[in-house]
């Protein structure tokens, strides 16, 4: 069978079993975790609380990225990717079974299992991304995870469709807490699957990672690659998206009233847009670089969150989460990429730890003041339309949109690649690229599996 990413079976073998494990992991995500927000409204959380138990526990989890890095000098990376995977899917457990073991007290058991739960994930994750940097080559990178994150996107999109159906037939039966636990079963038995196949990680050899904590090389070796500048800007643009995005489920749920196959519907479609344009974003980004697709993915960021203002239609919001999709699968894939490139080799498990623990601080920092300023803002109700719903939450999307416009202005620019594009191309003409009927036609022929008629594609 032809090698398509790698001439060593071995790492061909690992870089076909990491697909088949992002793909049950996006089950877990999919089904589980995209509803955690409305499991924490069903245990009548109030929206503060849903903001608190969205960034929380990924704030405090991440410390464990930290001590991941320290371990991983003793225990190795592929063991602490195992260990944490499999705890992460035993705490599926008790989480769906918590109104019943904690009756009294069901919102602060599910912030701390919460926190167990994403500390263990953060135990392998800087792990695992340090062994992926390792096996997948560079001319290949943009195009194995386009692969492999447009799988688990679709993947994602497949099973919070079901879940969604699955809870909407049980709360209509008013029976929703039993819909919560087949999905969340469902979750469980996914990042089960999903660990089976990250034992068929294979770990090459890899620089002493005693060098990962050693803090006087970190310096001018960050600054000089362009690190600390990259991670800088990160951290804070999800802290101004970070004021919103906790906010857009209690929205949805609580003040429009939303069933759950309609806040599936407005969900998937993102995900789903995501699937569709993934593959494309990868193409660009191995031709033209990852640089380039931040700088154009930042400029539509701060757009995305105030067009919830206009109205609030069900077909609109569908039709405005899927340009959301559209945008932060590009936004994420550059990001992705430019981290694996930026960090040195001999630093990496350490710095991505750092990093992950900068974003998730940036979160909760956000979504804090977004729960701050809920009871001290008036009610709104959406520029057009008859609709009589009025939410302060309006007010949280518009103060995101502006944050993310001027920090897209002020430091975009800042970020660095170091790997030369093979081409050059300036933001407006990929601008037009991608909105025209070039980019239509790239999804096209992903979508039927051909390979696009242009020059992309690398001999």
């Amino acid at each position: 069978m032809r090698q398509r990413f790698s001439k060593d079976p071995k790492v061909e073998r690992a870089l076909s079993h990491s697909i088949r494990d992002g793909v049950a992991f996006s089950v877990q995500v999919g089904a589980g975790e995209t509803y955690f927000s409305a499991f924490a409204l069903f245990l009548r959380a109030t929206a503060p609380q849903v903001a608190l138990l969205s960034t929380l526990p990924p704030l405090l989890a991440s410390l464990a990225q930290l001590v991941s890095a320290w371990l991983g000098r003793f225990v190795g990376r592929r063991r602490l990717v195992l260990v944490g995977c499999a705890l992460q899917a035993l705490l599926w457990l008790p989480i769906l079974l918590v109104p019943l073991l904690f009756p009294g007290q069901v919102i602060v058991a599910l912030l701390i299992l919460l926190v167990l739960y994403h500390s263990t994930n953060n135990l392998a994750a800087p792990q695992w991304t340090s062994i992926m940097r390792d096996l997948v080559p560079e001319r290949w990178r943009g195009r194995y995870f386009g692969t492999r994150t447009r799988l688990t996107t679709l993947t994602t999109f497949i099973a919070l469709v079901i879940a969604g159906v699955v809870l909407h037939l049980f709360d209509t039966s008013g029976h929703t807490y039993v819909g919560f636990v087949v999905v969340f079963l469902g979750a469980f038995l996914a990042r089960v699957v999903s660990t089976y196949h990250l034992t068929f990680l294979y770990e090459p050899e890899h620089a002493s990672p005693l060098a990962d904590m050693h803090i006087s090389h970190w310096w001018s070796s960050l600054r000089q690659s362009g690190t600390v500048s990259f991670t800088v800007y990160f951290a804070l643009m999800n802290a101004a998206v970070g004021i919103s995005a906790p906010f857009f489920a209690v929205y949805m749920l609580r003040d429009l009233e939303l069933s759950y196959l309609a806040f599936m519907l407005v969900g998937g479609s993102s995900v789903l847009t995501q699937f569709l344009t993934l593959t494309m974003w990868g193409r660009i980004a191995d031709i033209y670089g990852n640089r380039l697709i931040l700088l154009v993915t930042s400029m539509s960021l701060p757009i995305v969150p105030v067009l919830w203002l206009a109205t609030d239609e069900f077909w609109y919001l569908v039709v405005i989460q899927a340009a959301s999709g559209f945008t932060w699968s590009g936004f994420t894939l550059a990001t992705g990429n430019l981290l694996y490139e930026l960090v040195p080799r001999s630093r990496r498990a350490a710095y991505v730890a750092f990093h992950n623990v900068g974003t998730a601080s940036g979160v909760f920092a956000g979504a804090m003041i977004g729960a701050a300023l809920v009871p001290l803002l008036p009610e709104l109700t959406v520029f057009f339309g008859d609709s009589t719903v009025a939410s302060n939450l309006l007010y949280l999307f518009a103060l995101s949109g502006i944050l993310r416009g001027i920090l897209a202005a002020l430091l975009a620019r800042r970020v660095r690649e170091l790997r030369k594009p093979r081409r050059e191309i300036s933001a407006q003409s990929l601008v037009m690229r991608i909105t025209g009927t070039s980019a239509m036609l790239d999804v096209l022929y992903d979508f039927i599996g051909k390979p696009p008629p242009d020059d992309d594609t690398e001999s």
